[in-house]
């Protein structure tokens, strides 16, 4: 035998899962407990006091003792018909008797006879007939009801807390009651909470105002002051008090502990993927459906059947067993002892059976009422500030309907973490608490330039003290999803370069119109164009842009930027990016733009139409753009003096006739290419200063390379050129000559007649000697010797007084040959410093 408290384990809930358990339920769930006492303790007494008493039919003839085996030696019990006329002898024979004889007589020698007809069975024999009619006589429904009833008390348990155990719901569900206990316990729900009932406090508070006190007081200062004062000054989109500071307004929102901000964090995350989790299906909200069916359908299956038993559990039944050979007799009247008890408790389990049926009923009609599939928050989002909680759907909106016939203030407080607001409010406040202005100030630093720099990494937004350095002058952002510019931007009155770098900032009016009117430098990184911020395109005191990102959409068939035409002021367009052809709205530019910019990383540039309109351009480069060939929209820059066409496949340069019409022209790079020759055509573009032919396929150079008049700055290193002609010597404005990573054997002497010249690059080539010409150079600071075949260096490098240690590159052992002298003096340090310029 089990106790009641093993049986009641099989409803055993875990507590935590009171909160998806309406009212219905929790109602069935006490019925089934009733049920489950009645079932036990109709067992109970049905084990220990169920039983049966059988007595034999006498009158049946066919079970009469003189046809038994028992005939000749059964007693006959004295009928009513011997009995009468033995008493009327006894009566006449006395009659003149006195009455005290008589008396004697009756008590003496007559003896009353019982009443009962006497059998001849024995104990053993009754026991036996009572246990054949307990089985024969008894319908099974007076044997078997307890049982009947705790088996289906337990599968009305199991059916109304299956879907807590059955894997692929309890995983969910378990997981939800958790999210949402730590929700409704969190800090931040009660902080996010009151903020919004103070709100909502104050703007009360600031109607009754007006609505009493505001019409004598308008009164009293339109005499006084002559004007109708502002109520309310709107700002950033908050109706504030005029009569009170911004900072007045009540908010206890303001101090959060870091550890309560990072679990509320967590729990924002949580509540994100398990929302995406749980709204792909609807399986929770079936499960329940079909177990409440189950118990319907059981709820009448009990019903209809049981009834059809209450009339037959009776206390009297006849017996007729097949034993008339063991006993003597055939048939047997027996009584019942539990059959009263068993009517009633099958009574009353009937009634508890129709009340958990009515409930099942109900709670069918609550779930086909209306779509439990849907999930609103509107009233929540009238409630509170939070007006961007979203709706749910399938199981979360079905686990949410559940909660609600708990405790609508679980879903209230759980709606806080479905918001992106109160998201943005928590991460602002623990952004603020951490980054202090404190902290900020130590990591600004100082570039190059001398000039303040901040770089912020992987924030969840822009803290607030940021805009309390007043001083800064550059401002990196990178890597902030939410970095939001407030109209407290426009303290930073030194801020000329912003970079955001993966940072899709949003500004608020004010501050836009600041940045509009005083940012000079803006540096964008983005994996795809739509994540450029719309307000980008109208700075119009903007003077530099650089866009580094994905410029195409719909495989390279459009590009995505958007009208320039309120960039006036811009002068620098720098696009890194994956162009394929020009994009056509930069023409918006070309009446002031005066250097482009184009990285292409690889992807080949075909298009370049757009380029003839910028007639305004001075520079323009144009890297990995995969050109063969000197693209013919440049010769119609007239006013072109930088061209940089670096890292493209450029095998032959004939189109370099072409630049003699670029007047200005004074910077050609056609570094990292694929060229072989050089024309002898390059003679004409006479306004050359700077030639740079590094890392391409040279072998030889042509004499009319030497006649560039203006040449100041000639790089021609990583080639294959074996011979330096010497017409070098006729480049009478050579400064700088970069010849290393060739195969050069010998300088020509020629070479030193370019008395200008202050730096020279001749390392890794096979120089075996120097000549001691070299000390004409007398205004070298810079001289590249290592990796040749030199024995010695000449001792006429002395004569090069603005050559020092630190510009000469050569090997340890070379420098020892010079004399002590010219070490000496070469060693010496001085203030002299050398700067191309170009």
């Amino acid at each position: 035998m089990f106790t009641l408290t093993e049986v009641a384990s099989l409803n055993d809930i875990q507590p935590t899962y009171r909160i998806l358990k309406p009212w219905w339920d929790v109602f069935m769930d006490y019925l089934g407990l009733v049920m489950l006492m009645l079932a036990i303790f109709a067992m109970t007494m049905q084990i220990t006091k169920d039983q049966v008493a059988c007595l034999p039919y006498l009158e049946d003839p066919e079970s009469s003792p003189q046809s038994g085996p028992h005939a000749a030696t059964t007693p006959q019990a004295t009928s009513p018909a011997t009995a009468a006329p033995l008493a009327s002898t006894i009566s006449m024979a006395t009659k003149d008797l006195p009455d005290s004889a008589v008396h004697e007589i009756h008590t003496t020698n007559v003896q009353p006879q019982p009443t009962g007809r006497k059998t001849n069975l024995d104990y053993q024999q009754y026991i036996f007939i009572n246990q054949i009619c307990y089985h024969v006589a008894l319908p099974w429904y007076s044997k078997y009801f307890p049982y009947l009833t705790l088996i289906h008390t337990i599968v009305l348990m199991v059916s109304s807390n299956f879907w807590f155990k059955y894997p692929k719901t309890s995983s969910k569900i378990e997981h939800f009651v958790s999210i949402l206990g730590r929700c409704f316990e969190s800090p931040w729900t009660t902080k996010a909470l009151s903020e919004t009932a103070c709100e909502d406090s104050e703007e009360n508070k600031q109607r009754l105002t007006s609505a009493t006190s505001g019409p004598k007081q308008v009164s009293q200062e339109e005499k006084e002051d002559g004007a109708n004062p502002n109520p309310s000054t709107p700002m950033l989109g908050v109706k504030v008090s005029a009569d009170k500071p911004i900072t007045e307004v009540p908010s206890t929102m303001t101090i959060l502990d870091k550890k309560d901000g990072e679990q509320a964090k967590a729990l924002f995350e949580k509540v994100r993927k398990f929302r995406a989790h749980v709204e792909d299906s609807d399986f929770i909200y079936k499960l329940y459906v079909a177990q409440t069916i189950v118990k319907t359908a059981k709820f009448i299956l009990i019903l209809s059947y049981t009834s059809t038993f209450l009339v037959k559990i009776n206390f009297k039944h006849e017996c007729k067993p097949d034993i008339q050979h063991l006993t003597g007799y055939g048939r047997f009247f027996c009584t019942h002892n539990m059959a009263f008890m068993l009517n009633k408790l099958l009574i009353s389990y009937m009634a508890l059976i129709l009340i958990y049926g009515m409930t099942c009923l109900y709670s069918l009609f609550w779930v086909f009422r209306r779509p439990l599939k849907e999930y609103s928050f509107e009233k929540v989002r009238e409630e509170s500030s939070f007006s961007d909680i979203p709706d749910v759907k399938n199981d979360f909106a079905f686990l949410l309907h559940m909660v609600d016939q708990y405790d609508q203030l679980y879903s209230k407080r759980f709606g806080v973490f479905l918001s992106e607001v109160s998201e943005n409010k928590l991460r602002e406040i623990s952004l603020n608490h951490e980054w202090t202005f404190e902290k900020l100030r130590q990591l600004v630093t100082r570039n190059a330039q001398d000039q303040q720099e901040l770089h912020l990494f992987m924030l969840s937004g822009l803290p607030n003290a940021v805009f309390d350095l007043t001083d800064l002058e550059i401002l990196k952002l990178e890597l902030i999803p939410d970095a939001r510019f407030t109209a407290k931007v426009s303290q930073m009155t030194s801020l000329l370069e912003l970079h955001l770098c993966h940072c899709p900032a949003k500004v608020e009016q004010t501050g836009f119109a600041f940045l509009r009117d005083h940012l000079r430098c803006l540096h964008v990184k983005f994996t795809d164009v739509a994540e450029i911020p719309a307000w980008v395109y109208l700075l119009r005191s903007l003077r530099e842009l650089n866009l580094v990102g994905n410029l195409n959409s719909e495989n390279n068939k459009m590009i995505g930027l958007e009208s320039m035409r309120d960039l006036r002021h811009l002068k620098t367009l720098c696009l890194k990016s994956n162009l394929t052809k020009m994009p056509t709205n930069i023409t918006d530019l070309s009446p002031h733009l005066i250097k482009l910019v184009v990285h292409n990383d690889g992807t080949k540039l075909m298009v370049l139409n757009s380029l003839k309109k910028m007639t305004s351009l001075i520079e323009l480069e144009l890297h990995n753009c995969e050109l063969e060939r000197i693209p013919h929209a440049i010769f119609s820059l007239s006013n072109l003096q930088d061209l940089d066409l670096k890292s493209n496949n450029i095998r032959t340069i004939e189109e370099i006739i072409s630049f003699q019409h670029l007047k200005r022209l004074a910077c050609l790079k056609l570094w990292h290419n694929k060229i072989s020759s050089i024309p002898s055509s390059i003679g004409q573009v006479k306004s050359l200063e700077a030639l740079h032919l590094n890392h391409n396929k040279l072998e030889s150079l042509p004499p009319a390379l030497f006649t560039l008049p203006k040449l100041r700055h000639l790089d021609l290193g990583q080639n294959s050129i074996t011979v330096l002609p010497p017409d070098i010597g006729l480049l009478h404005s050579l400064q700088y000559l970069a010849i290393n990573g060739n195969k050069l054997e010998v300088l020509p002497k020629q070479l030193f007649r370019c008395t200008k010249l202050k730096v020279l690059c001749v390392a890794h080539n096979a120089l075996t000697t120097l000549p001691e010409t070299m000390g004409q150079l007398v205004q070298l600071t810079q001289l590249e010797l290592r990796g040749n075949c030199l024995d010695r260096l000449p001792a006429t490098l002395a004569n090069c007084r603005l050559l020092k240690k630190s510009g000469l590159v050569v090997e340890d052992h070379l420098f020892d040959t010079l004399p002590q002298e010219a070490k000496e003096s070469i060693s010496r340090e001085t203030n002299v410093s050398f700067t191309s310029g170009l």
